[in-house]
C-alpha cells in the first residue's frame, strides 16, 4: 500500500519543521509506503530551504512541490497531482501527527470498502485557553474532540476536515478535486471547501469513518485566542457559505434571498455584541453574539464579493 502525504504550506518555516518531524518519527507499520509531499503555496519565507535541507536525512522520501497559483485549495489538489499514491493523506503545516498515525491509515484501508477516514484535532495551545471561548465554537480554532469510531454520514455531528483527512486516489476521479473557489488564500479566511467536498462524497454513497485514534496535535497560537479573531473567522465563514449559496441553497425557508434562521439568529446576536464589545461577556453571551458576523459575512459573500477578484488579490 503507497501513502501520499500532502502537507500545503504558506510562510511557516518553522512550524513546518516540527510538522515534518512528527511524519519522520511516527511508527512506519509493515507493508505501507509511504512519501511526504510539502506544497510550497508562493512562501516569502526559507520554506524551500528548510525541506530541501531536510531531504538530505529523510528516512522516508520527501519532495518538494511548488503550486503558483495561490489558495489552500489549489495546494491540496497540486499535492494530489504530484503523487501517485493509492492512498492520499492530508495535513497541514500547524500540525503533528499522533505516532500511531500511519498505523491506523493502514488499519483502515485494509478494507477495500472504506474510501475516506477523518480524525480528531487535539489541541496544541501556545497559551492558556480563555474561559470566554463559546460553547460550540471548536471549528475556530481547529478543534475536533474524538468520537467513537462511525460512519461519516448523516446524523454524523460534524464534518471531514481536511488538515486530517485521508483518501483513496479513486476517490477524487469520481468526485472531483478541492474547489478552487474556496479555502484559505495567504491571511484571508475563506473556507467552506472541506465541507463543499464533504456534501460530494455523502451525494456520492462513498463510505468514510470518524477514527479516533487518527489523531494530529494542532498548535493554536495565541493571537487565535482572542475575541477578534472569532469575529473575523465567523466573518469570513460567513462569507464562505455566501458565495456556496449562489449555486447550493440550503434546505431551509428564505427571505429576501437569507436564510430565515441567520436573520433570527442575528437578531438576537445584537442583543448580545454591548458586553462582547467591553471584553466582558461570558462565552455563552459571545456565542449569541458570533451569528451576527456569520450573517454580515453571507451577505457580502453572496451579494458582493467577486471571487475571481479575491483570489487575483492575493496572488504572489
Amino acid at each position: 500500500m503507497k501513502l501520499d502525504v500532502v502537507v500545503p504550506t504558506y510562510n511557516r518555516s518553522d512550524l513546518l519543521r516540527r510538522t515534518i518531524a512528527s511524519l519522520f518519527t511516527a511508527e512506519l507499520p509493515p507493508g505501507l509506503e509511504v512519501t511526504v509531499l510539502v506544497v510550497d503555496n508562493n512562501s516569502k519565507d526559507d520554506t524551500e530551504q528548510v525541506v530541501r535541507h531536510l531531504q538530505a536525512e529523510a528516512p522516508i522520501p520527501l519532495q518538494y512541490v511548488r503550486e503558483t497559483k495561490q489558495g489552500l485549495s489549489h495546494a491540496r489538489n497540486g499535492g494530489i497531482a504530484a503523487g501517485n499514491g493509492e492512498i492520499i493523506g492530508f495535513i497541514d503545516d500547524d500540525e503533528e501527527i499522533d505516532t500511531k498515525w500511519f498505523t491506523v491509515i493502514a488499519r483502515e484501508f485494509s478494507d477495500p470498502a472504506t474510501q475516506f477516514i477523518g480524525g480528531p484535532y487535539l489541541a496544541n495551545c501556545e497559551i492558556p485557553m480563555p474561559s470566554w471561548i463559546p460553547p460550540g465554537y471548536n471549528g475556530v480554532l481547529g478543534v475536533i474532540p474524538p468520537k467513537p469510531r462511525t460512519i461519516m454520514a448523516p446524523p454524523f455531528p460534524g464534518n471531514l476536515q481536511g488538515g486530517n483527512a485521508v483518501f483513496r486516489r479513486t476517490v477524487f476521479d469520481r468526485v472531483g478535486l478541492y474547489n478552487v473557489k474556496l479555502g484559505r488564500s495567504g491571511k484571508g479566511l475563506l473556507s467552506e471547501e472541506d465541507a463543499e467536498l464533504y456534501r460530494r462524497l455523502l451525494d456520492a454513497g462513498l463510505l468514510g469513518f470518524h477514527v479516533p485514534d487518527l489523531a494530529i496535535y494542532h498548535y493554536i497560537p495565541a493571537e487565535r485566542l482572542t475575541r477578534r479573531y472569532f469575529r473575523k473567522w465567523c466573518y469570513w465563514r460567513g462569507v464562505s457559505q455566501g458565495i456556496a449559496d449562489k449555486t447550493r441553497k440550503e434546505p431551509v425557508s428564505y427571505l429576501f434571498g437569507i436564510p430565515r434562521y441567520r436573520l433570527r439568529q442575528a437578531v438576537i446576536g445584537l442583543a448580545a455584541a454591548p458586553a462582547n464589545l467591553l471584553e466582558s461577556g461570558s462565552g455563552p453571551s459571545f456565542a449569541k453574539e458570533l451569528p451576527l458576523w456569520d450573517l454580515l459575512g453571507f451577505i457580502y459573500g453572496k451579494y458582493f464579493i467577486s471571487i475571481d477578484s479575491y483570489y487575483a488579490d492575493k496572488k504572489g
